[in-house]
C-alpha cells in the first residue's frame, strides 16, 4: 500500500508508492553520447569561453585564459542574472520587482574531456570543492547578494547543456531562494522548540537506525532521506554541526571529496550513469540588521542533496506539491550500501 511521509524539516509530504516499486535496473539509462568536435571547456580552447574569473593552476607562471589550469571558473554565456547594475527595488501596485542583478558562473571541473564527476579522482574533486568555497567567499563581499547556490546538472533530463564536459554552476541571488528559506524556517522552528539542530538529530537517528544510512565515513554521512522526493535521492551531511559550507577546512574538504566521489560512483554503478542534479544548501550571507536571525549558526546545518532524475514530474505533482517516489528510501540505501563502486 502507498505510504505518505512528511519531511521533518520543511513539512513537505511525499508519496512512497510501493505498488509502483522499481529496482535500479528498471529505470531508463543515460545513453547520451559525448559531444564530438571542439569542446569549449577543454584545455587549449580557453578562447572559446568568456575571460576566466578564477583558476586553480599548475605550478609556475601562467597567463590568464591559457593552458596549465586544473579548475577554471568563467561567467556563463547565458546568465540567469547579470553582475552589472543596481537592484532598483520598486513596486507596481501590489507587485514587487527588482532588476535581475546577480552572478552566474560555470565551474569547469577538469581540463580533460570527461563527462561526469564520478569519473574524476579524489584530488580533482578536492580542487572543485575548494573552488566552490573560494567563489562563495568572494561573492560574499558583494553587499547586493544574499545567497549563492552551487549546483550541478548532469544529463539532458536534469537540464544539462549539450556540453558533455564535467562542470557545475553557481548563481548568486539578491534574495534568499524559497526552498532554502523553507528549510531555514523549519530548522528554526525545531530549534525554538527543542533547542537542538534538526539536522544533527536526523544524523543521530539515521546512524542509530541504519535503515537509510548509505555511508558513515570521515566525519560525513550519506543518507537516503526519510521523505525522499526521488528514487535513490541521497543527502551528504557533516557530522559536526556547521551552518556554512564555505567554513569547511582543508582536511574536511579531502574527506568530503572522498565521500562525494564514492556516492556518485555508487549511483553510476547502480543506475547506469543516470541524469541527476545536486545542490549545496548552505546558510545565507549573514548581514546583521534589525530583526537579524541570531540563532542561525546553531539551528541550520549545510548539506548536499543529490537527486537522480529517474522519474518524471507530472500534473499531480505540479498541482499538489506532492512528489511520488516508487522506490522506498530504505530499499535504495540497502542497495547502495551493497554496490561496489570500484567494480
Amino acid at each position: 500500500m502507498p505510504e505518505l511521509r512528511k519531511d521533518p524539516v520543511v513539512g513537505r509530504w511525499v508519496i512512497i508508492s510501493t505498488e509502483r516499486a522499481k529496482r535500479p535496473n528498471d529505470f531508463s539509462k543515460n545513453s547520451e553520447p559525448l559531444m564530438e568536435g571542439q569542446c569549449p571547456f577543454c584545455e587549449g580552447n580557453e578562447g572559446m569561453t568568456p575571460h576566466e574569473i578564477y583558476t586553480i593552476s599548475n605550478p609556475g607562471v601562467r597567463k590568464p585564459d591559457t593552458r596549465g589550469w586544473q579548475v577554471r571558473v568563467v561567467p556563463s554565456i547565458h546568465p540567469v542574472l547579470r553582475i552589472e547594475g543596481d537592484l532598483g527595488r520598486k513596486g507596481s501596485g501590489m507587485y514587487d520587482m527588482m532588476n535581475g542583478v546577480g552572478a552566474h558562473e560555470v565551474i569547469i571541473e577538469t581540463p580533460k574531456h570527461m563527462s561526469g564527476i564520478a569519473d574524476l579522482d579524489e584530488s580533482q574533486i578536492n580542487k572543485v570543492i575548494f573552488a566552490y568555497i573560494e567563489r562563495i567567499n568572494d561573492l560574499r563581499k558583494d553587499r547586493r547578494f544574499k545567497y549563492v547556490l552551487v549546483f550541478k546538472n548532469y544529463g539532458a533530463l536534469a537540464g544539462a547543456s549539450s556540453i558533455r564536459h564535467s562542470h557545475s554552476q553557481l548563481i548568486a541571488t539578491p534574495v534568499n531562494p524559497k526552498l532554502v528559506k523553507e528549510e531555514l524556517l523549519g530548522a528554526r522552528r525545531y530549534f525554538d522548540y527543542k533547542e537542538r539542530c534538526i539536522f544533527c538529530d536526523l544524523i543521530k537517528q539515521e546512524i542509530d537506525s541504519q535503515d537509510r544510512l548509505v555511508m558513515d565515513l570521515d566525519g560525513f554521512v550519506a543518507v537516503t532521506p526519510f521523505a525522499s522526493r526521488f528514487p535513490f535521492e541521497v543527502w551528504i551531511l557533516p557530522k559536526d554541526h556547521s551552518c556554512d559550507f564555505s567554513n569547511i577546512k582543508k582536511p574536511q574538504i579531502e574527506y568530503l571529496a572522498k565521500v562525494l566521489r564514492t556516492i556518485m560512483r555508487k549511483l553510476k554503478r547502480a543506475l547506469g550513469d543516470p541524469p541527476y542534479n545536486y545542490v549545496i544548501h548552505t546558510a545565507p550571507f549573514r548581514i546583521p540588521k534589525a530583526g537579524y536571525w541570531r540563532t542561525i549558526e546553531q539551528d541550520y546545518h549545510w548539506h548536499i542533496e543529490i537527486m537522480p532524475r529517474l522519474t518524471k514530474v507530472a500534473g499531480f505533482e505540479w498541482g499538489t506539491g506532492f512528489h511520488i517516489n516508487p522506490t522506498p528510501p530504505e530499499d535504495a540505501a540497502r542497495y547502495l550500501r551493497e554496490v561496489n563502486e570500484n567494480a
